[in-house]
């Protein structure tokens, strides 16, 4: 049935604390709705929706949504994790909309700009965003992690601190004030960046009038059977963009070449707007592919091409991605980063040895943690050969996230695998034993520290900054 967002007062967030669905909620709370939400952790994400106004409760039960819902909004997951709160959804008499769903319905009649791909749409993401907004446009934004912005202090006290994750408006994102985080940005144009996620083909939903394809590769092979089957989910999102539309991506890219032959929208090679001399805030040639695609969307608004690279030089990245943590007393740097695909893990390296190379003396050791027992069986081979610029790499417990373990993949196993290939690994069967581990290391201002990983692997850099 159709939903009138306008009318509706009173909203509840299954999976509330998701990097996708928190950004729905923040939308929600900046129209002044009413927003409760569960889920089954704590997160620093929680505290900043709380922060902002929304009541949540950790824990997942059918009887923690307020009688007076008009809408519950659930992340795509619990129809696989808890299929028995999914089913009590379904038959209950409050509608319901999946994460995917609300995106739809946020996009459509919006000149959507949505970034897909494999790897690097976060990242690009948020250089678009940010050449949107240096550049006066005053785009809506969600993203999958938190944008780094600055938010207008108030006039009447100087002082005010925003805290992390305030109310964000688009206007307040270029402005030399205190600094904040935000996974969403409210914009009073038309134009709307999204970044669009290929699991269980939920980009679907959306409706973009330029679709941004990073690249495609073997991944989520829980659900996807193949490359072939991942492709064709690529296909039929890019078949849906308009004539008068566009899609940027490699043509040259052999698991794309398929995806946008003979399709309606212009396509735009963004390998056209490759800079390798483009200085970048953050190291990597994937985020100079990144800032190609980002290039060629700002051709297409357009934007002058010099005023698209000022906003690229001044974007300073997003959480969670090369982030730098802190530095230790011995002088030892630590950063965290979200890669967890063999692919993002080779790239990301590459990044930290563009800094930091080994020929000047520096080591890196990496904290990883894997991130569900399917992807880790189904790509080893992958991950065993993807940490060739690392020194060190100490495999932590899988994240599972979503699943059960079957015992056929263990940290060790896989740490087995990397030290097969020539990297030292050691593999820990929980979090305080890595900690201590990592503590007692003899790490000097040549060292490295990464955390690595879409679990909680950062936690360990924490910790060890805490001391």
């Amino acid at each position: 049935m159709e939903l009138n967002l306008d009318t509706i007062k009173n909203v509840h967030f299954v999976g509330i604390g998701g990097i996708g669905i928190s950004a729905i909620a923040r939308m929600m709370l900046m129209e002044g709705k009413v927003v409760t939400g569960q889920d089954m952790q704590d997160s620093e994400i929680i505290h900043d929706l709380e922060k902002a106004g929304a009541k949540i409760m950790v824990g997942q039960s059918i009887e923690n949504i307020p009688s007076d819902t008009e809408l519950v909004v659930y992340t795509i997951a619990i129809e696989y994790y808890d299929p028995e709160l999914f089913k009590k959804l379904k038959e209950g008499n409050v509608p319901i909309r999946s994460y995917p769903e609300m995106l739809g319905i946020v996009s459509a009649g919006k000149y959507t700009i949505a970034i897909s791909g494999t790897h690097g749409k976060t990242t690009t993401t948020g250089m678009i965003a940010q050449i949107l907004m240096d550049n006066k446009k005053d785009p809506s934004v969600i993203i999958g992690s938190l944008l780094q912005v600055n938010v207008k202090q108030k006039e009447e006290n100087l002082s005010d601190a925003c805290a992390p994750g305030e109310r964000v408006k688009s206007e307040d994102f270029a402005l030399s004030a205190k600094q904040t985080r935000t996974n969403f940005i409210c914009g009073k144009s038309d134009y709307f960046v999204v970044e669009a996620c290929e699991y269980r083909r939920s980009f679907l939903q959306v409706n973009p009038k330029i679709l941004v394809i990073t690249n495609i590769d073997a991944d989520h092979l829980d659900y996807y059977k193949d490359i072939e089957d991942i492709k064709s989910a690529f296909r039929e999102l890019a078949t849906a963009v308009p004539a008068d539309g566009f899609v940027v991506c490699n043509v040259n890219d052999k698991n794309i070449k398929d995806v946008v032959e003979g399709i309606s929208a212009k396509v735009l090679d963004y390998q056209d707007f490759f800079d390798e001399n483009l200085k970048l805030k953050i190291p990597g040639i994937h985020n100079k592919k990144n800032a190609a695609a980002a290039r060629a969307v700002g051709s297409i608004i357009p934007i002058e091409s010099s005023d698209v690279d000022s906003a690229l030089l001044n974007f300073p990245g997003t959480w969670r991605r090369f982030e730098f943590k802190g530095t230790l007393s011995s002088g030892t740097k630590v950063y965290d980063d979200y890669a967890h695909h063999p692919a993002e893990i080779l790239a990301c390296l590459q990044g930290f040895r563009e800094l930091y190379p080994k020929d000047k003396g520096f080591k890196i050791t990496i904290v990883f943690q894997s991130h569900l027992f399917s992807r880790t069986k189904a790509l080893l081979p992958e991950f065993a050969s993807c940490f060739t610029d690392a020194d060190k790499v100490l495999v932590l417990p899988i994240y599972f996230a979503r699943e059960v373990d079957d015992g056929t993949i263990t940290p060790q196993i896989l740490a087995d695998k990397i030290l097969e290939n020539g990297v030292h690994a050691i593999a820990f069967s929980d979090f305080k034993s890595a900690e201590e581990f990592v503590k007692n290391l003899n790490l000097g201002e040549k060292d490295i520290l990464v955390t690595l990983g879409a679990g909680q692997a950062y936690e360990v850099g924490d910790f060890i900054l805490s001391l």
